[in-house]
């Protein structure tokens, strides 16, 4: 997982304070040990893909009330790699709000994907060991646990000041569920927008939760893009960055406004579709609010690739991205 940091001073807006946090309480080689409460599946059982929303006690340990939406911790599975050596944590984003699952910061979630898939040379089945490590954990479950990790893909200090649009692929989603319901415990009453991309109706996650707080809270939208199959309005299938034109009449306030800071979660990749769409539907006064481009550039939006940016495509301090491999 990859966290880019903004690179700019930006255009115009207030400065942005973001919290102080704790980091490495708990390094690979000391793990705490965390007990699994709950294990749900959080995409339809048609699904491709089998994803988990998974929940863990970690009252006790230093992880507990130290982990905020955006951050991460580490998760060791047990027994040797094929070099013989214990396998290496991998990291996992908090998808609980800043209060724990719990209320009190004991219980802290993750959505996990099982990783299933061929090896090209022989085509023998390949399970991502983590993953499915995970996954198979049952409450009561023991899991050995790092962290907290990272400290730039954040919600700011002071979360009243500002709009919120979140793009989110796949478990990308999972720092915006934690996100979304601490802006809305706050009482935060600036417009929250929430893009979510998905092959398929099936593989969209946390589906019915957000469907849920957007009929509660009048200032939570929420969009989600199949890129796949037809929209449920009748759109053709797109991307999670489409939804930028499809909704411009509906965002473009926020967009425009100089308090509004854009997120980005998942595959690698996705950024350069919401930055070439953004180049499309912005004035140029508006995009230096999120992304500062070569003149050069400018000219040849939809020849834009991913070795441009922070080079010639430059995320202003009101952009923020974390994406993945």
């Amino acid at each position: 997982m990859t966290t880019h940091a903004p690179t700019d001073p930006g255009h115009a807006g207030p400065e942005i304070e973001f919290p102080e946090v704790r980091v490495n309480l708990r390094m690979p080689n000391n793990p705490c040990t965390g007990k699994v409460v709950s294990s749900e599946l959080c995409t339809q059982r048609k699904a491709a893909g089998f994803v988990r929303h998974i929940a863990i006690d970690v009252s006790g340990t230093e992880l507990e009330g130290n982990l905020l939406p955006g951050q991460s911790f580490g998760v060791l599975a047990p027994g040797n790699a094929d070099n013989g050596k214990p396998h290496k944590p991998r990291l996992f984003s908090v998808a609980s709000p800043s209060k724990g699952e719990d209320g009190q910061g004991r219980v802290i979630a993750t959505t996990v994907k099982r990783l299933v898939d061929e090896h090209w040379t022989d085509h023998t089945l390949y399970h991502g060991v983590c993953s499915n490590y995970l996954c198979n954990l049952q409450p009561g479950d023991e899991v050995r646990l790092s962290g907290p990790n990272g400290k730039r893909f954040l919600l700011p200090k002071d979360p009243h000041k500002y709009n919120y649009l979140f793009f989110a692929t796949g478990t990308g989603i999972a720092p915006f569920r934690g996100m979304a319901l601490d802006l809305l415990d706050a009482g935060v009453a600036s417009h929250i927008h929430l893009f979510m991309g998905a092959p398929y109706a099936s593989d969209l996650l946390y589906h019915p939760h957000w469907l849920d707080l957007a009929q509660k809270h009048d200032n939570f939208h929420y969009t989600p893009a199949l890129s796949r199959e037809r929209q449920a309005d009748g759109r053709d299938p797109m991307y999670v960055h489409n939804r930028i034109g499809t909704e411009l009449d509906r965002i473009l306030p926020a967009l425009a406004a100089d308090n509004t800071l854009i997120y980005i979660c998942g595959v690698a990749g996705m950024e350069l579709g919401v930055f070439q769409e953004l180049a499309k539907h912005l004035s140029p006064t508006q995009l230096k609010n999120y992304l500062l481009v070569d003149p050069e550039a400018m000219g040849d939006i939809p020849n834009w690739n991913r070795r441009m940016i922070h080079q010639q495509l430059k995320p202003t301090k009101r952009l923020l991205m974390e994406v993945y491999a």
